[in-house]
């Protein structure tokens, strides 16, 4: 199937979940830099694509689609990888946690990113809440007996837009020793198999996110434009 995708990302931000999945799918799309440093996501041009001024956007034949999780489910429906078939037992199941990803850890890392966004008064209180908040739901995915997703070899959607936010989670959160993955065995051992993919290491070296993105993750140094 010929794509004409273009995707409008700013390096080590939710675009790099969009990115992974259609590099390991092999479709061939553009890429479409928003530089952060000058608020390009609030432009006029931009707006008009996602109105929320918020990364990524993917342009498609149909048009703009923004959300991370509504990208993904899109673009995997689409190629039939990386997620169960409609029809399929197990659809339930990979949608449950896929929106569990989306609008639960998600959520929180951004209050942790962004409380002042969210609160005018004692924003690092919010912020060390988000935190707390955080570690439990690593907790929980350590310990999740129905989260076959984690321990396969091959990835799933899911694979791509968790293995980031256990980067994100490290380095971007503050006072982030708790939210280390040395004290989650599983997930990082899910982070060395997702960062050793070829897809992966092909996206790490395009944002500069140095060669173990998700089991030692530090600060990008991307070749173009700005993470924040």
């Amino acid at each position: 199937m010929t794509a004409n995708l273009r995707l409008h990302y700013a390096p080590d931000n939710a675009s790099l979940c969009v990115r992974l999945l259609l590099e390991e799918l092999s479709v061939p799309f553009e890429t479409i830099l928003v530089d952060r440093s000058r608020n390009a996501q609030k432009s006029p041009a931009f707006l008009k694509r996602n109105p929320n001024g918020q990364i990524p956007v993917l342009e498609t034949e149909n048009g703009a689609v923004f959300e991370t999780a509504a990208i993904m489910l899109w673009l995997a429906d689409r190629y039939r990888r990386c997620i169960a078939a409609p029809s399929a037992p197990d659809r339930a199941h990979d949608l449950q946690w896929l929106f569990w990803l989306s609008n639960t850890l998600h959520a929180a890392l951004r209050l942790a990113f962004y409380p002042e966004q969210h609160i005018a008064v004692e924003p690092d209180a919010l912020r060390q809440n988000a935190r707390d908040r955080i570690a439990r739901m690593m907790n929980l995915l350590e310990h999740a007996d129905n989260a076959h997703w984690l321990d396969r070899a091959e990835p799933t959607v899911h694979s791509f837009y968790l293995a980031p936010m256990l980067r994100w989670a490290a380095i971007y959160t503050g006072q982030t020793g708790a939210l280390e993955l040395t004290h989650f065995p599983r997930l990082h051992n899910f982070a060395r198999r997702v960062e050793s993919r070829v897809a992966v290491q092909t996206v790490a070296t395009a944002e500069g996110l140095g060669a173990l993105p998700f089991s030692a993750p530090r600060l990008p140094h991307p070749p173009e434009g700005s993470a924040t």
